[in-house]
C-alpha cells in the first residue's frame, strides 16, 4: 500500500513539474473543446480542453457546447495549465476562469464527455454521471453519439 502511494505520489509530481502555465485573453472558440488565447507578448495558441471531448461542429449539440464554451470565456483572460501536445500542434490543457475549470464545467454542463482515454479523474466522472442522470445538454437528445465514434464514423 504505501509502493502505491509512492508511486501515485511521484507520478503527481513528476506531471505537476512538467506542468507549464500560460495567461492570455479568449480570442476565439472552434468548438466545444477547442479555443485560441491570445498572450500579453501577442503570442497566439490553439488550445484543445485536455481530458474532455465535445460533439462536433456537424454533430447534433454541437453548436450548443461551442455556444456554452463561449459563454463562459468568449474575449476573457484565463489561464492554461498544459504539459504537452496533440497531433494538431494544439496545447493539452485544462483552462481556468478565476480558478473554475472550465473543462469540467462543460462536462457539468452536459455538453462534453469526460474523454476516458485520456482522463480518469473521478470528479469528472462524478460530473457526467450527474449531467447524464439530470438530462443535461447533449444528455436531453436519444442515444447521444461520442465524437469519437462520429469521428470514425466520418
Amino acid at each position: 500500500m504505501k509502493l502505491k502511494l509512492l508511486i501515485s505520489f511521484l507520478l503527481f509530481f513528476t506531471i505537476y513539474i512538467n506542468a507549464a502555465e500560460l495567461n492570455g485573453k479568449v480570442i476565439h472558440i472552434s468548438d466545444g473543446d477547442t479555443i485560441h488565447v491570445l498572450t500579453n507578448d501577442k503570442k497566439k495558441y490553439k488550445i484543445r480542453l485536455n481530458g474532455i471531448d465535445a460533439p462536433e461542429s456537424s454533430q447534433d449539440y454541437g453548436n450548443k457546447s461551442k455556444e456554452n464554451l463561449k459563454r463562459y470565456i468568449y474575449n476573457k483572460d484565463v489561464t492554461v495549465i498544459y504539459n504537452s501536445k496533440d497531433k494538431y500542434n494544439r496545447l493539452l490543457g485544462t483552462v481556468y476562469l478565476n480558478k473554475q475549470d472550465i473543462n469540467l464545467q462543460q462536462i457539468k454542463d452536459g455538453y462534453a464527455w469526460v474523454y476516458r482515454k485520456y482522463n480518469n479523474d473521478s470528479n469528472y466522472l462524478i460530473a457526467e454521471k450527474h449531467a447524464r442522470s439530470s438530462k443535461k445538454g447533449l444528455w436531453a437528445g436519444i442515444n447521444p453519439l461520442e465524437p469519437w465514434v462520429f469521428r470514425k464514423q466520418k
